[in-house]
């Protein structure tokens, strides 16, 4: 019996005693200085801002950010500070267990470059504009003409090219004409494409990619001038 006694005050001593390190360990946790920041991208190929302009970020909105205690740190604030940067998309502002402060990036994805009046700039997936970057020049078609980023058919036009891999590749050049109707120009070759109005999108396409596989495959792509999208039962083309 005295045994049981015995074994059962050394474990909840040893309990006790566990309990007392994991509190004093968390509380000298909390009050630790940060050692440094850290920032990650979702993609590094593409950088469009860089790890420095992050931290700078960091660093401006919680200038001690570096020497301060992670209790005192407002994460959400510097969060947000993350997401208002033009270029992002959405982030995460955390400290690791390792007493850094870290932060992942998700940039934003451009699907167009429009080139206007008043300048140059990208339009992203959500239809935002987005301004150009010195590190990193996108791939995408170019737009003339005046663009409306609000237009959700014109985003969708936008959104189609941009996601399939053979209109990404194939067409470099969208004209917005003023009655809205879309021309586009194409990579390899001279003709143009008559898109006609951003509707029946997907058909459209589908009839384009029809007549550009039978064209290639009967080697008369090269003859043509004009491809007639308008008409979502046929492709008109002119020589």
């Amino acid at each position: 019996m005295k045994r049981f006694n015995w074994e059962n005050i050394r474990l909840l001593l040893i309990i006790i005693g566990i309990g007392f390190l994991y509190a004093f360990s968390a509380n000298r946790n909390e009050h630790r200085a940060l050692a440094k920041s850290e920032v990650k991208f979702d993609r590094i190929d593409d950088l469009f801002l860089s790890a420095e302009a992050v931290n700078k970020l960091l660093i401006e909105k919680n200038r001690a950010s570096e020497t301060v205690a992670k209790e005192n740190l407002d994460l959400n604030k510097l969060e947000n500070t993350v997401n208002a940067h033009e270029m992002v998309e959405r982030s995460e502002v955390y400290v690791g267990v390792d007493g850094v402060l870290k932060a992942k990036v998700i940039q934003k994805t451009p699907v167009v470059r429009v080139f206007d009046e008043s300048g140059s700039f990208y339009i992203d997936q959500q239809g935002k504009k987005m301004p150009l970057s010195t590190l990193y020049t996108a791939r995408v078609p170019l737009v003339t003409g005046k663009v409306d980023a609000n237009n959700s058919e014109l985003m969708k036009v936008f959104r189609a090219i941009f996601e399939d891999d053979f209109l990404k590749k194939n067409i470099i050049g969208i004209k917005v004409l003023p009655n809205g109707a879309l021309v586009m120009e194409n990579r390899n070759f001279g003709y143009e494409i008559d898109f006609g109005k951003p509707v029946n999108i997907e058909r459209k396409f589908r009839n384009y990619k029809a007549f550009y596989q039978k064209a290639e495959q009967d080697s008369t792509i090269n003859n043509y001038k004009s491809i007639n999208l308008r008409f979502t039962q046929q492709v008109v083309c002119s020589k």
